[in-house]
Formats: structure tokens, C-alpha cells, sequence
């Protein structure tokens, strides 16, 4: 979710759920280490739950970037081992770092070490052509002595060399029972399943079986299924109402951050799909998508665009 989750999508779908954890795109930690901290670190703290994810293999630096994210007030450290974007793997960070369970294990450790707070791992379940699950067990088990007790698993081999972004979250077939296999294994960790789960029935299904579910492009496109979560889950009363209410939250925020330099574009672009698969969604994507009105817009265009839904 690279480029996608940054802190104006996460406000959006704070208005949406308030009981969902939110995760941050991954962030590198050279990034932190040599960049604008502010920038990638600032969030609302109408965000919480929200989780800082990081991608790196450098233990030292791991750990300096999580000292980072808790003194921010970040509630989890999640270590990126799944994406197999081959940008991510010149620096060895993400799926690559499969192969070096015992490396991972450093890293959890030095993280740990490091904060309070909750290290977590999100990884994939196989490298390449390599289907066998005494590979994802083992990595499990190795990065689990190290005291992470948590793992977010995409129901996905990650191939390396070959395949796109896209096409690895495409080709390669889902194994979600190579995920209930790793909750058979090790009952005492938690497992949130990822991949392809894309409606409630899939959730609850998913859920029998593993500790969490994890939404990603499903819950870009259609944002809307996350205004069910509260209820459905967690048995509380919806955050909202309704997608107008959810449009109308959203100005009071799009004018703070406009007033700090933010272009209007930067936060629409995030709600595209809100009225998904519903009348108006069509002309409510078009006119906030519209780079001619976009331009030097305030907040009378997300206005206007809800008023265009009918």
C-alpha cells in the first residue's frame, strides 16, 4: 500500500471505523534515519489505532526508526517482510528478507529492545516456486523466539524476479489453509490472514479460522465496507450513518490541512471510491478527480461532489 495509506487516507477511514487498526505505508528506515521525519512520522491522532509499519534489515537502524515511531505515539512496530517490489529489494528490505529468518529475528529482537511497544511482522508464506510450508513455519518459528508473537501473513508466495507488484498480488495463488496451518502450529501466536478477502463473508469465514483479517486494496476501493466493521465485529454502533455524513466530517480536516499548504488533491483522491457501486459514485469520482477543478480547489468541490450524488 505503498504511496496509498499516508496519513490523510487513514484520517478517511478513521471516520469509518472507529475500532479498525489503521497501518501506515511502509516507510524504510533510512528514510528516518536521513530524511524529513516530520513528514513521514506526523499523523492526526484521530488515527488511533494505528500502526507504523517499516521496511528495513538493518537491525541498529530498525531500532532507532521504532524509538522514532513510539516517541510520535505510534501504537505498534511492524516490520515489512511481504512486499516484493524489486525497488524494495535493492535495499533488502520486504519479502527478500524471507530467506534470512535469523536476520528478521535480529531485527525483532533489536526493535524490541528498543520500545514498549508491540513488534509485529508482516510477511508472505513462500519465495519464488518454493511452496513448501516447513519454509513459512520455520521463519515463523524463528522470528516468534524472538518475541513476536503477532504475524499479519499474506496468503501469497512473493516471487522475486519476474513478476510486477500487481501481478504478485495476482499470480500467485492464495493457500489460505497454509495460514491456518501456522494457527494450528503455534496457537499461542496471533495470525491476521491477508489476500484477497474482500466482503464480510470472506471476514467471518476467515475469522473461524485465524485471529484477524487484514483489508487492503478491498478497503481502498470500497471504502464503504469498513462503515460495517464497528458493528459487525466488534458489536458496537457504526461510526457513521451514512457516505454523506462521512463527506461532510471530512471538510473541517481538508481546511486544516489546506490552510497548512496540503492541495485539496492530496485528501480526494483517497475517497474516490466512497460511493461505490451506488448512484452518483460515477459523477462523485469524476468531479473529484477532475484535475482542471482540482486545481487551487478548496472545499466547495467535496460540496459540490457530494451534492452531485443526488
Amino acid at each position: 500500500m505503498m504511496d496509498w495509506t499516508d496519513r490523510h487516507c487513514r484520517y478517511f477511514f478513521r471516520l469509518l471505523s472507529r475500532r479498525a487498526r489503521l497501518y501506515t505505508e511502509m516507510i524504510t528506515a533510512p528514510a528516518l534515519m536521513h530524511g524529513d521525519v516530520p513528514r513521514h512520522l506526523d499523523f492526526d491522532r484521530a488515527e488511533h489505532p494505528v500502526a507504523l509499519q517499516l521496511g528495513g534489515s538493518d537491525p541498529a537502524q530498525l531500532a532507532q526508526a521504532a524509538k522514532l515511531g513510539e516517541r510520535w505515539g505510534y501504537d505498534e512496530i511492524n516490520l515489512n517482510c511481504g512486499c516484493p517490489s524489486e525497488r524494495v529489494q535493492t535495499g533488502s528490505f520486504g519479502a527478500c528478507l524471507m530467506a534470512e529468518p535469523a536476520l528478521v529475528a535480529d531485527c525483532v529482537r533489536a526493535m524490541r529492545d528498543a520500545v514498549q511497544l508491540p513488534v509485529t511482522v508482516k510477511h508472505r508464506i513462500g519465495l519464488d516456486a518454493n511452496e513448501d510450508y516447513a519454509f513459512v513455519r520455520d521463519f515463523v518459528g524463528t522470528v516468534a523466539a524472538a518475541g513476536c508473537d503477532v504475524f499479519i501473513v499474506h496468503a501469497r508466495n512473493a516471487v522475486l524476479k519476474g513478476l510486477s507488484p500487481k501481478q504478485n498480488r495476482e499470480v500467485p495463488p492464495l493457500r489460505y489453509e497454509c495460514v491456518h496451518r501456522l494457527k494450528r502450529d503455534f496457537p499461542h501466536l496471533a495470525f491476521v490472514l491477508n489476500g484477497g478477502v474482500d466482503d464480510f463473508a470472506a471476514i467471518e469465514r476467515e475469522l473461524t479460522h485465524v485471529d484477524g483479517v487484514m483489508l487492503g486494496r478491498a478497503a481502498y476501493h470500497d471504502p464503504w465496507l469498513l462503515a460495517d466493521v464497528d458493528r459487525r465485529l466488534y458489536g458496537d454502533t457504526p461510526a457513521v450513518s451514512g457516505r454523506a455524513e462521512v463527506v461532510e466530517a471530512l471538510i473541517p480536516y481538508a481546511e486544516r490541512c489546506l490552510a497548512q499548504g496540503t492541495s485539496l488533491r492530496a485528501i480526494a483522491r483517497h475517497i474516490l471510491g466512497l460511493y461505490h457501486g451506488v448512484r452518483g459514485g460515477r459523477r462523485f469520482r469524476q468531479m473529484l478527480s477532475d484535475a482542471a477543478r482540482l486545481h487551487e480547489a478548496d472545499t466547495s468541490l467535496l460540496i459540490d461532489a457530494l451534492r452531485a450524488t443526488g
